[in-house]
């Protein structure tokens, strides 16, 4: 049997030739200068394969020439005008090699990655097969590392295209489409007209059903850190001036926290000091010990890896994705595009363990683990069903800058999830003073475990004196100390795809590119204070935004309400429990409602984007410097 094997990009299709044929094939030209195609025989399969690939999607959606132009009919329209779907100029010598290769195979096998969007290219590549060859088998190969195993496995094993995924991804593309494109020509040509600026930029006031939730976000933190006012409040402060063992000289203070933490009324606040000041004498009433543990890290989701990766590297969302995509595509990585952090049952650790032996940084750590050291990683609460928790497959001592961050923090997460929780002797001394009460806390770290390789963690230690119950003692310190309320920070990366998760925007493999699309389209302005990347609304975005706020939408374009609808309708794609026409009629129901409120209402978004213009002396900031998004609003 000859088997023509399609995968997504080149750099798999030469990935799993090697493997499947053990380095031993041949290669074939294409029409496209970027695609070769790999034969050899599959002896275990009994079947000679082709293997070769796409360059992501094949098709294109868009408007027929009689809606495509900007003022050839009214944005209205859009919602209900035709959609033709073709393969995209680019792509035309791709098609034409898939079309010559599967005339004379029997079995067509995707080797597309294995998400929603795999599962859509998947479907476009059989859908070009079966139009060359009526009569070809169409399989799948099911993966989630491009280690020998899984693809041998893949190979002899191959399973159903999930055509309910592709139908999910075919309803989103066609969805945003109509929405991007209706909402950003009535935004574009009103505020073009109305702001000269605007025009003479000549760049499209882009709408996405996912850009515009998550530029909300943005707004919404820059508006609470611009009205912050601090307010003052008071504590008592507690402290005692003691050696922390009988043979130590040296006097440490041990600070005592009040247990109403702080108070707002500074004349409450007086009135309990003075009590404390009149009963001066502190006395211990207990003392609690107890064992503690600081538990080690949830296996890697994708989520959680942007939201990490920008916090502890320093790495904007969307480059940390491309850094883990190409390690992948090198064998040196699990897919990095997965919700699960839960690890199979029958998931083999000791294998990826030894793998890391060789390490000089990690290596011994990874020997204890195989000598005793190994506990089951701990289990989440999320399973996608599909991939497991991002992990190493393969060491790798030859990387250096942003991709050596990368798998680093990666592989000592993995080996972190193998090991014990920390574990530690806490220690609280609870006192009053003045019928007040304050209490301190001491930790011990007995065994740090899991620490020892993740040092994106920390656990310090603190040792108090020693007490007794029933003891007194005149405290050296006793102050009534003032403190206020701290402002709120301006998001940073992890911040916001931290909130975009939460409610529903994007999903884990499009919510960093989301991010990228607002800072791109200028609404949004990356500032460094520090070390530290900051996320800070334009002048447009924030007039578009309070704009769009004043109408008073139910649900509003702003918020996530009703992007999170969309990702809901899609999982019942998905799940087969509704249709891909039920969902596209039921959403585009929903955003004409939306446009026509909108349309009538515009006028408060001009005002809106016309007083924060005028705020910057006529100048529209970010917007020039960015965003050169296509105005028939492809893209969330």
């Amino acid at each position: 049997m000859r088997v023509l094997c399609v995968a997504e990009k080149p750099s798999i299709a030469r990935s799993v030739t090697q493997i499947l044929s053990g380095g031993q094939f041949e290669t074939r030209p294409s029409q496209n200068k970027y695609i070769k195609n790999f034969d050899f025989a599959y002896p275990q399969t009994n079947s000679l394969f082709t293997v070769t690939s796409v360059s992501g999607h094949l098709t294109e959606h868009d408007f027929p020439s009689t809606h495509r132009a900007w003022h050839s009919c009214d944005p209205f329209v859009l919602f209900d005008a035709p959609v033709e779907k073709r393969v995209s100029a680019d792509a035309k010598t791709i098609e034409r090699n898939l079309i010559n290769e599967s005339r004379r195979a029997q079995m067509l096998m995707i080797w597309t990655d294995c998400d929603r969007e795999g599962e859509h290219i998947g479907s476009e590549v059989a859908s070009v097969c079966r139009r060359a060859n009526p009569q070809i088998t169409v399989k799948r190969a099911r993966f989630s590392a491009i280690i020998a195993q899984q693809i041998h496995h893949a190979a002899q094993h191959p399973v159903e295209l999930d055509r309910a995924q592709a139908d999910a991804v075919e309803a989103r593309t066609i969805l945003d489409l109509r929405l991007g494109a209706a909402f950003t020509r009535m935004q574009t040509l009103i505020l073009q007209e109305r702001f000269g600026q605007l025009k003479d930029i000549g760049v499209p006031i882009s709408y996405g059903p996912c850009q515009f939730p998550t530029l909300g976000f943005v707004v919404s933190r820059y508006e609470q850190v611009k009205s912050f006012e601090p307010e003052k409040f008071w504590y008592i402060y507690l402290g005692l001036s003691r050696p922390v063992s009988s043979d130590e000289r040296e006097h440490r203070e041990t600070s005592f926290t009040w247990r109403r933490g702080h108070l707002f009324d500074p004349n409450v606040s007086v009135a309990i000091y003075e009590g404390v000041l009149a009963s001066p004498i502190a006395r211990v009433t207990r003392i609690q010990n107890k064992a503690t543990k600081k538990w080690k890290p949830l296996p890697l989701t994708t989520v959680e890896l942007q939201k990490a990766g920008s916090r502890l590297l320093k790495l904007a969302p969307k480059k940390i994705l491309d850094i883990s995509e190409r390690l992948y595509q090198q064998g040196f990585l699990s897919y990095p595009r997965t919700e699960t952090d839960q690890f199979d049952p029958q998931f083999d650790f000791n294998t990826l363990i030894d793998k890391q032996t060789v390490d000089p940084a990690w290596g011994a750590f990874a020997t204890q683990l195989r000598q005793g050291g190994f506990s089951t990683p701990r289990k989440g609460k999320k399973n996608d069903k599909a991939h497991p928790p991002i992990h190493p497959t393969a060491h790798n001592a030859n990387l250096a800058g942003d991709e050596k961050k990368v798998y680093e923090f990666i592989t000592r997460r993995f080996l972190a999830c193998c090991s014990k929780d920390a574990e530690g002797w806490e220690t609280t001394v609870d006192v009053t003073c003045g019928e007040e009460l304050f209490y301190a806390i001491g930790l011990v770290i007995l065994e740090r475990h899991y620490l020892d390789v993740y040092p994106y963690d920390k656990w310090t230690g603190k040792i108090l004196p020693e007490f007794e119950e029933g003891e007194e003692f005149m405290p050296s310190t006793c102050e009534l100390r003032e403190g206020e309320t701290s402002r709120p920070a301006l998001l940073t990366d992890a911040d916001l795809v931290g909130l975009m998760d939460k409610n529903g925007i994007g999903t884990d493999a499009t919510i960093a590119q989301h991010i990228q699309t607002i800072v791109d389209r200028g609404y949004v302005i990356e500032r460094m204070e520090g070390s530290t990347k900051y996320l800070v609304p334009s002048t447009l975005g924030i007039g578009l935004i309070e704009g769009y706020n004043e109408i008073g939408f139910d649900k509003s374009l702003s918020k996530p309400q009703l992007r999170r609808e969309t990702e809901r309708s899609m999982v019942q794609v998905c799940e087969r429990t509704k249709s891909k026409n039920d969902m596209l009629v039921q959403s585009i129901d929903q955003y004409k409602e939306v446009y026509v409120i909108a349309r009538r209402e515009f006028d408060k978004v001009i005002s809106c984007v016309r007083r924060y213009i005028d705020n910057q002396g006529g100048a529209i900031e970010g917007v020039d410097g960015g965003g050169r998004g296509q105005g028939r609003g492809r893209g969330g």
